[in-house]
C-alpha cells in the first residue's frame, strides 16, 4: 500500500469545493481545505506507485477549479 499527500492549489473561491468532491473519489481518505499556500490537502492511498498517479493525474487533477498539485508520497525511514 502506498500513501501519499497531495497538495493542492485552486482557483481563488473554489477550495472548499474542489475540497468536497476530491473527499467522494475512491482512494481518498481525507480532503481539506486550508489556509496558506496550498488551498487543499488531501490523503491518499493506492496499491501501488502506478495506481496513484492514475489516481491523482486522471481523477483528482480533472476536478474543476484545481490549477496545480504536488504528489508527496509517505515514507517510512
Amino acid at each position: 500500500m502506498v500513501q501519499a499527500y497531495i497538495l493542492i492549489q485552486t482557483e481563488v473561491g473554489k477550495a472548499a469545493a474542489v475540497a468536497r468532491e476530491i473527499a467522494g473519489i475512491p482512494g481518498v481518505t481525507q480532503a481539506e481545505d486550508v489556509t496558506g499556500p496550498y488551498d487543499v490537502i488531501v490523503r491518499a492511498e493506492a496499491n501501488n506507485v502506478d495506481e496513484l498517479g492514475k489516481l491523482v493525474v486522471a481523477q483528482i487533477q480533472a476536478v474543476e477549479g484545481i490549477t496545480r498539485t504536488l504528489t508527496c508520497p509517505i515514507v517510512h525511514i
